[in-house]
C-alpha cells in the first residue's frame, strides 16, 4: 500500500473516532439518568438481604421508596432500630422507636407429643399436604408437619426441625416473614422478641378432639383466664392467646395450665 492510502486510511479511522466520540458524549447527556442521592445513601446504609420482609422487592425498592417519603426510615426489619437511626439521619428525620419482632411458632407437638394417623412416606413439603388423607400424618389439623418449607424459605438460617416441630433461634431471626408466609398452616407468627410467654398451640378445635389429637393441646379450659393478675389472658374459640402488652411474665398462666401449652419465649 502507498504513503498515500496509508495517510488516508488513517484519516478515515480517526475521523470515524472523533464522531463516535461525540455522538457518545450527545448520547450521554441527552438520556442521562438522573440519580437520587438520597436514595444510594439509603440503599448503601440497608443490609442488602433483599428477604422482602418490607414488603417491597428487594433494598432497591425500599430505598426508592422511602428516599419519596412512601415508606417510613424505620421500615426494614431485618435492619432494625439501628438501620433505622441511620436512615433517618440520612433523610433529616426523627427515627420512632421499633419494638424488634421475632417469629414464633405455635406448636409443640413433637414426635412424643403429637399423634399420628398414618406413616407418611413422600415430598417433604408443608405445602403439599393439602394433596393427602387429612392434610398430613399428624392427627391434629392444625399442628406443625415437620417437613420444612419454613427451613427452606428462612434466608437467615434462624429456623429448623427438632423432633418433628419447627423451633425458632430467636437470636438469629431478622422477622423477615417468610416463614410466616410459607407455612400453610399459619402456626408462625412475629411476637415481640422481648416477650415473655406465649401459647404454643394454634388449635381451634373442642377440649376432646384436641386431647385426642395432642398431649399438649389447648383445649380452652379458661384456668389460665382465671389466674392471670393482669388480665392478659383470653380464650376464644377454644384457644387461649395472650395480650402481650398487658403481660407482665408472671407466669402463672404458664404454671396453671394442665396441658402446659403456654410457654416461656
Amino acid at each position: 500500500m502507498s504513503a498515500a492510502g496509508i495517510l488516508t486510511a488513517t484519516v478515515i479511522v480517526g475521523a470515524v473516532g472523533i464522531f463516535v466520540g461525540l455522538f457518545l458524549g450527545v448520547a450521554g447527556v441527552l438520556f442521562k439518568v438522573q440519580v437520587n442521592e438520597k436514595e444510594e445513601a439509603v440503599l448503601s446504609a440497608l443490609p442488602g438481604n433483599n428477604c422482602g420482609g418490607c414488603g417491597y422487592a428487594g433494598c432497591s425498592g425500599l430505598a426508592a421508596a422511602i428516599a419519596k417519603g412512601e415508606a417510613p426510615v424505620n421500615a426494614c426489619p431485618v435492619g432494625g432500630e439501628a438501620v433505622g437511626k441511620s436512615i433517618a439521619a440520612i433523610m433529616g428525620v426523627e427515627a420512632e422507636s421499633v419494638e424488634r419482632q421475632v417469629a414464633f411458632v405455635a406448636c409443640q407437638g413433637t414426635c412424643e407429643k403429637a399423634h399420628v394417623d398414618y406413616e407418611y412416606t413422600g415430598i417433604e413439603d408443608c405445602r403439599m399436604m393439602d394433596f393427602v388423607p387429612g392434610g398430613g400424618p399428624k392427627s391434629c389439623n392444625s399442628g406443625c408437619l415437620g417437613f420444612g418449607s419454613c427451613v427452606k424459605a428462612c434466608p437467615f438460617d434462624a429456623i429448623h426441625i427438632v423432633n418433628g416441630v419447627a423451633l425458632v433461634d430467636k437470636e438469629a431471626c431478622r422477622a423477615c416473614g417468610k416463614c410466616v408466609a410459607v407455612c400453610p398452616k399459619h402456626l408462625i407468627s412475629l411476637i415481640p422478641h422481648g416477650a415473655r410467654y406465649a401459647v404454643a398451640c394454634s388449635s381451634r378445635d373442642k377440649g376432646p378432639v384436641t386431647m385426642k389429637a395432642c398431649d399438649v393441646g389447648c383445649v380452652g379450659c379458661g384456668i389460665c383466664v382465671k389466674n392471670c393478675p393482669g388480665q392478659a389472658v383470653s380464650v376464644t374459640d377454644f384457644h387461649a392467646s395472650i395480650d402481650q402488652e398487658k403481660c407482665t411474665g408472671c407466669g402463672v398462666c404458664a404454671e396453671k395450665c394442665p396441658k402446659k401449652s403456654i410457654v416461656k419465649c
